[in-house]
């Protein structure tokens, strides 16, 4: 959730009336200055109406480093990679997704995917690399193929539709010249920094506006 701490009770009372069913205030982060930020209270100024948000950092998300629970649920896989992907057990939540990814659909594959590996510390990447280089043999060919290619060639176009994708998914519009913008990228850092915006952001001309952040 964007925007200054005194707009968040209109964001909730407009989603309940234009849904017209219960609604809660969720702040998904995984900085934990963040989440001591959103936790504050906000006092509206209404009798007896404190809005108290709900807040998921890094210590409410699993380290998922298994690959049944990986293949479980492969939401939680993600969040524990965006989460916990720049500590000790980065490559371990890596290879747990990678090897779980099989039974995802394509789409999933290349945005969770995505998601997962721009999340990862870049010692983690490198390990993944090397256990493909020793033999290590991944159960899925998606794992296989995607870490082989953990290079330059192919990473910028995939990451590139990554994000095209997920911000369709959210069902938000991608304009032409948000669009022609992404594709046309050369900049790793910068498609790894949109893939990650593209879950937050609630306008596609987001990503432009926050290039350098």
């Amino acid at each position: 959730m964007r925007g200054p701490l005194h707009e968040r009770p209109v964001y909730v009372t407009q989603t309940r009336a234009r849904h017209r069913c219960p609604t809660r205030l969720l702040v998904v982060t995984i900085h934990p200055a963040m989440v001591r930020w959103c936790s504050r209270p906000i006092d509206t100024g209404h009798p007896d109406w404190t809005l108290k948000p709900l807040v998921l950092g890094p210590e409410g998300v699993p380290v998922v480093t298994d690959a049944e629970q990986a293949r479980a649920a492969p939401e939680v896989a993600v969040l524990s990679a965006m989460a916990h992907g720049q500590g000790e057990a980065a490559a371990a939540i890596g290879a747990a997704f990678l090897t779980g990814a099989a039974g995802l659909d394509e789409e999933r594959r290349t945005v969770y995917g995505d998601l997962v590996l721009s999340s990862l510390s870049a010692a983690a990447k490198r390990t993944l690399e090397a256990m493909m280089k020793s033999g290590y043999q991944f159960q899925s060919e998606f794992a296989r193929s995607y870490v082989a290619k953990g290079r330059q060639e192919g990473i910028l176009e995939a990451k590139a539709q990554a994000v095209l994708v997920f911000l369709e998914a959210r069902g938000l519009e991608v304009p032409v010249e948000v669009r022609e913008r992404v594709l046309a990228s050369t900049d790793v850092d910068e498609l790894d920094r949109w893939v990650r915006r593209a879950a937050v952001v609630s306008d596609a001309r987001e990503l432009l506006a926050t290039t350098g952040s």
